[in-house]
C-alpha cells in the first residue's frame, strides 16, 4: 500500500502536542482498563523490527535517539509544564540516556513510572483550577504571566505550581471579562438595545463559571482516555525520531487514516462530539442515510444504540470512540438510535447503513469570466484513492472528469489548486501530472538501497494542452509538491504562491503489524507508517526541505513562521540525483511574459504589501510571550493589538469583482441538497475575496492573451503617469 501520507499540516508530534496542551488545561483521573505489559512489550519489539528492516535510513538506537525520545515525551505529555514538578524532572532525567538500552530489552519501566506519575499530578491539578475559579479574582494586582513554556522551568514545589495554574486561569478570565465588557459597551451605544446593563461582578462571576465550565466539559473528554491511549504517545515518541513523518496508528487511528485517504466510510453519515456524558450529532454528512433519512437532526443526543432487532445499549457516559463502533457498520444493515431531541422529546430513529462519501475530500471546480475569456479553477483538498477498490472514486480519475467538464464549458485556462493540500496517493499524482502533458517521467523514487525507479506518464492523450497554473503554499506538502514541480520542470505551467512549499520529500508505507503474529490473542495491534524511499524531481532535485519554489512569489501572512519540513530537527537531509530524461513543454508562448506582468503587478499591489506587512508583525508578535494580569494594562495591552489589527483589516475585506460560478451538473444536484448548495455558495464567496485567486486569474489571462495583456499593464501605468 504505497503512498504518500498526508501530514496533518505539521507532523504528529503537533497533534500529540495539541493533545497534551489540551489536557494541560484540565486534569481527570481516567477510566482505566486492565492493560497487559506483555502486549505492550511486543508491540515495542514490531516497532524497533519493522522500522530497522524497512526504514529508508534508520536511526541508531543509541543515546542521542534516546535523549531524544526522553525530550519529545515529556514536551507531549506536559508541554505548558504545569503537572510535573522539578523533582519529578530530576527522578525522570536518569532515564534520559536510559530509553534505548530499555527499547531493546523490552523494558517498560520509564513509561510505567511517567504514566503513574502524570496520574497522580493530573488528579492533583484539578484542585488548582478549581480553586482559582472558586472566588472572585483581583484584577487589580499587577502581575504578569509567561507562555514561553519551552523556556520557563519546572515549578519547584506544589505551591509554585498551584500558583501557576492560578494565573493561566486568571489570563483565560481575564481575556473573556474584557470581551464581555466591550461587547456590553457597544450593545449600549445602540438604541434599540433593551438589555440591563450587568455590573462588573456579574461579568466577572460569568467568565469564572463559564470557564469552569469548559474546563470539566473537556475534562470529560480528556478522562476517556486510558493508558492504551498514554502508551501510544510513548510509542509515537520512539517513531517519531526515525524521521517526522514514521508514526505508530493505535487500531482506532488506522480506521481514521484509512477513512481520510478513500474520503469514505460505511455508517449512517453523521458527524459527532461528546458533550459531557452525552454523545451529540453535530452534521449530516450531505447525501448520507441520515441526511436522507430527515429524523436525525444536528443537536439531538444520542441515549441507546441498538443493531437491528437487536437489544438497545445505552450508551451515556460511554467513550465517544466506542460510541462510534456502535453506530457505524456494514453497508445494508440496520441501526437504531434512541436520541433526545432540542425539544426534549425521546425518539427512535431506525437508520439503514450506507457507503458514504465525505463531500470535503474530493475534488470541486468552479468557472469564471474574466475580460470576456472565461478560466476554470480545479480545488483539490487531497490526493485521495481506495486502495482496496480499484473502481472507487480517486483523485486522478475525478480530476479528468472536471477538467472534461471544464473544456465544456469552453474554458481557455485552468488553475489547480492544491494549498493546504498534504499529499496522498502517489498513483493519483501520477495520473493527474500526466493531463497536462504529452508523455514522460513525472517523479524518480529511489529506495534505501539506492535503487531508483521512474514513474511515467506513459499516456500520449494531452487532456488539458492550454493555460495552467497551479496554487501553492507552505502547507503543500508530499503529493502536491510532485505535482507542481513536475509542472514547473516541464515548464508546463506557472507555479504560483508561498516562497516555498512544506518540503516533505519522502514516502511512507502503511504496514499492518498484524501480519507479524501468528495466532496473536492480544487482538489489534495496529499499523506502522514508515518511511521507506525518498522522491527527487525530474531534474534530479530532492523537495527534501527545499519544498517546490514558487515562479510568482505571492507574500503569505505566515511566511516566517518556522512550519516547514526544514524547521523539523529529525527531518532527512536534502540531495539531488541524476535527472530524468524529459523535455520542456515549448508550445506556451507567453509563459515567460505572464510571470514578469505578475510580478510588476504584485510590486505595485497595496493587498499585497500590506499582507507581507502583517507577516512581519505575525512573526514579531510570535516572539512575545508576557502578558499583565492587571486589568488595565492587560485592555492597553490590547488596545494597541486592536488598533494594530484595524491596519491589516483590509486583508479580510478584500473582494474582486468577479462572480463564481457552479458547473451545470452541479447547479441540478443544488436544487435537492441545500447543504451542498450552503457550502458551493460559501466556497464561491471565499473564491470571490481571495487576492491570490485573483491573482492566478489575470496570469492565466496574461498567458491566453499575450501581447495584448502586455499593451493593458502599459496602457495603466501611462495613465498613472499622466494623472500624476
Amino acid at each position: 500500500m504505497k503512498s504518500i501520507i498526508q501530514f496533518m499540516k505539521r507532523n504528529y508530534k503537533v497533534i500529540l502536542v495539541v493533545l497534551a496542551l489540551s489536557v494541560a488545561m484540565w486534569s481527570f483521573i481516567p477510566k482505566d482498563k486492565a492493560s497487559d505489559p506483555e502486549k505492550d512489550k511486543l508491540l515495542i519489539e514490531l516497532l524497533t523490527f519493522v522500522i530497522e528492516k524497512g526504514h529508508y535510513n534508520p536511526a541508531a538506537i543509541d543515546d542521542n535517539f534516546s535523549k531524544g525520545v526522553y525530550k519529545d515525551y515529556l514536551e507531549a505529555l506536559d508541554p505548558s509544564k504545569r503537572f510535573f514538578l522539578q523533582s519529578d524532572i530530576t527522578e525522570f532525567s536518569k532515564y534520559e540516556t536510559l530509553i534505548d538500552d530499555q527499547i531493546n530489552s523490552k523494558d517498560l519501566s520509564f513509561f510505567d513510572l511517567t504514566y503513574t506519575r502524570l496520574m497522580k499530578r493530573m488528579n492533583e491539578s484539578k484542585a488548582y483550577y478549581q480553586d482559582a475559579l472558586s472566588s472572585p479574582i483581583d484584577y487589580k494586582i499587577d502581575e504578569e504571566i509567561s507562555t514561553d513554556y519551552e523556556k520557563i522551568p519546572y515549578a519547584k514545589n506544589e505551591k509554585e505550581l498551584k500558583d501557576r495554574w492560578r494565573k493561566q486561569v486568571k489570563l483565560s478570565t481575564l481575556s473573556s471579562l474584557v470581551e464581555k465588557e466591550k461587547v456590553q459597551e457597544e450593545k449600549s451605544k445602540l438604541k434599540e438595545n433593551k438589555d440591563v446593563s450587568k455590573s462588573f461582578a456579574e461579568l466577572e462571576k460569568e467568565t469564572r463559571e463559564s470557564t469552569l465550565k469548559s474546563l470539566n466539559d473537556n475534562f470529560g473528554f480528556i478522562k476517556d482516555l486510558n493508558r492504551d491511549d498514554w502508551f501510544s504517545i510513548y510509542v509515537n515518541a520512539i517513531a517519531s525520531r526515525f524521521d517526522p513523518h514514521t508514526s505508530y496508528f493505535a487500531p482506532n487511528e488506522k480506521e481514521r487514516f484509512d477513512v481520510s485517504m478513500s474520503g469514505k466510510l460505511e455508517g449512517i453519515g453523521a458527524r459527532l462530539q461528546k458533550e459531557n456524558d452525552f454523545t451529540k450529532i453535530t452534521e449530516l454528512i450531505s447525501g448520507g442515510p441520515a441526511w436522507r433519512g430527515k429524523q436525525l437532526e444536528a443537536g439531538d443526543l444520542v441515549l441507546k444504540v441498538a443493531q437491528g432487532t437487536g437489544e438497545a445499549v445505552d450508551v451515556v457516559g460511554m467513550r465517544l470512540d466506542d460510541v462510534v463502533k456502535k453506530i457505524k457498520g456494514p453497508k445494508g444493515t440496520e441501526v437504531k438510535l434512541t436520541v433526545k431531541k432540542p425539544d426534549g422529546s425521546i425518539k427512535v430513529i431506525s437508520i439503514i447503513r450506507d457507503e458514504v462519501e465525505i463531500e470535503e475530500t474530493y475534488v470541486k471546480s468552479s468557472v469564471v469570466t474574466i475580460d470576456g475569456s472565461k478560466y476554470g479553477i480545479i480545488y483539490l483538498p487531497k490526493f485521495y484513492i481506495d486502495f482496496e477498490n480499484k473502481d472507487s472514486r480517486d483523485a486522478g480519475k475525478d480530476v479528468a472528469i472536471e477538467v472534461e467538464r471544464l473544456k465544456k464549458e469552453g474554458v481557455q485556462g485552468i488553475v489547480m489548486d492544491v494549498r493546504d493540500n498534504g499529499g496522498g496517493s502517489l498513483k493519483t499524482v501520477v495520473d493527474i501530472a500526466g493531463l497536462f502533458i504529452e508523455q514522460g517521467p513525472i517523479v524518480q523514487i529511489k529506495s534505501a538501497a539506492g535503487k531508483k525507479e521512474v514513474l511515467y506518464d506513459r499516456d500520449s492523450k494531452v487532456q488539458w494542452d492550454g493555460p495552467l497554473v497551479v496554487m501553492i503554499n507552505e502547507f503543500s506538502a508530499s503529493a502536491s509538491e510532485i505535482l507542481a514541480a513536475a509542472i514547473q520542470d516541464y515548464k508546463r505551467g506557472v507555479i504560483v504562491g508561498s516562497r516555498q512549499s512544506y518540503g516533505k520529500g519522502t514516502v511512507q508505507n502503511v504496514i499492518d503489524l498484524n501480519q507479524f503474529v501468528r495466532g496473536s490473542t492480544y487482538g489489534d495491534l495496529g499499523a506502522l507508517k514508515t518511511t521507506t524511499q525518498k522522491f527527487y524531481r525530474i531534474n534530479g532535485g530532492s523537495t527534501q526541505r527545499e519544498g517546490v519554489k514558487s515562479d510568482v512569489v505571492m507574500p503569505d501572512k505566515y511566511e516566517y513562521l518556522k512550519m516547514g519540513e526544514k524547521d523539523v530537527d529529525n527531518a532527512m537531509p536534502w540531495d539531488k540525483i541524476d535527472a530524468a530524461d524529459y523535455k520542456v513543454w515549448t508550445k506556451q508562448h507567453n509563459f515567460d511574459l505572464a510571470v514578469a506582468l505578475s510580478k510588476a503587478r504584485l510590486q505595485n499591489n497595496p493587498q499585497m504589501q500590506l499582507i507581507e506587512d502583517n507577516a512581519k508583525w505575525i512573526d514579531q508578535r510570535s516572539k512575545e510571550f508576557t502578558y499583565s494580569l492587571q486589568m488595565d494594562k492587560f485592555k492597553a495591552e490590547q488596545n494597541l493589538l486592536e488598533e494594530k489589527n484595524k491596519m491589516y483589516k483590509p486583508i479580510t475585506d478584500y473582494k474582486n469583482s468577479l462572480e463564481f460560478m457552479s458547473l451545470p451538473y452541479e447547479d441540478e444536484k443544488v436544487k435537492n441538497d441545500s447543504v451542498l448548495k450552503e457550502k458551493r455558495d460559501r466556497w464561491h464567496e471565499s473564491l470571490s475575496k481571495d487576492v491570490y485567486v485573483d491573482e492566478a486569474l489575470h496570469i492565466l489571462n496574461d498567458m491566453q492573451n499575450g501581447e495584448k495583456s502586455k499593451g493593458l499593464i502599459n496602457k495603466t501605468k501611462t495613465e498613472k503617469l499622466v494623472k500624476s
